[in-house]
């Protein structure tokens, strides 16, 4: 049932994921960007950056956003967050609960290689989400300009299921040990303006029909 929406402040430690994977490469710039800030504005950052959360089972909150800067501030020992109670699903069971959730967009059953996976198959913590490189990279690409951001939820994974197949997994790895290699993003940038990617939500490259219609 849909709840009006309200603020509540949650234990870092207590939110659930709605997702199996994250870009780790994400993860870590997002926690460089931590370590820079100085106490004031972490404060402000923290009451700024809302987690979108359904209530679920046994009243955990479940988030729908946000996985990323979640990891990110577990690491970072961070205590808690603000998050804003998007529904109360609460008393449905498990099953139910996941099917509702998958049927609104907020949870995605996906494992770092793209497969589809049942439902308990979710981590219950953050720390448990496991990498997928790909995401990182569609990640870079998406701020890189290479496709616009789109309102609907996990448009990042569709990206990142477009490049698995163009890019060898060994390829997303600089030989720093950080971030992606910069070689790579400008590829993916390219392919991402390709006409064979204008299905995808964000694309804004030229379509074939245009190139003939010049």
């Amino acid at each position: 049932m849909r709840a009006q929406q309200y603020l509540e402040q949650v234990q870092v430690s207590d939110l659930r994921p709605t997702q199996m994977t994250v870009g780790v490469a994400e993860v870590a710039l997002k926690r460089q960007q931590w370590a820079q800030l100085k106490l004031k504005e972490r404060s402000k950052l923290l009451l700024n950056h809302w987690f979108p959360a359904v209530k679920g089972p046994k009243g955990l909150f479940f988030i729908v956003d946000h996985h990323h800067l979640g990891l990110a501030l577990v690491q970072e020992k961070v205590k808690s967050v603000w998050v804003m109670q998007q529904a109360d699903f609460s008393m449905l069971e498990p099953d139910m609960f996941w099917r509702l959730m998958e049927f609104q967009h907020w949870a995605h059953p996906y494992d770092e290689k793209g497969r589809r996976r049942k439902y308990s198959d979710i981590p219950q913590a953050l720390e448990q989400l496991k990498d997928d490189p790909y995401r990182s990279l569609a990640g870079e690409v998406r701020k890189a300009g290479g496709y616009a951001k789109e309102s609907a939820p996990y448009t990042e994974f569709l990206w990142a299921d477009f490049f698995r197949p163009l890019f060898k997994k060994t390829d997303l790895r600089s030989s720093g040990g950080q971030g992606l290699p910069e070689s790579v993003v400008t590829e993916a940038i390219a392919l991402a303006r390709n006409p064979k990617a204008q299905s995808l939500p964000g694309w804004s490259g030229v379509s074939s029909s245009h190139h003939k219609s010049l």
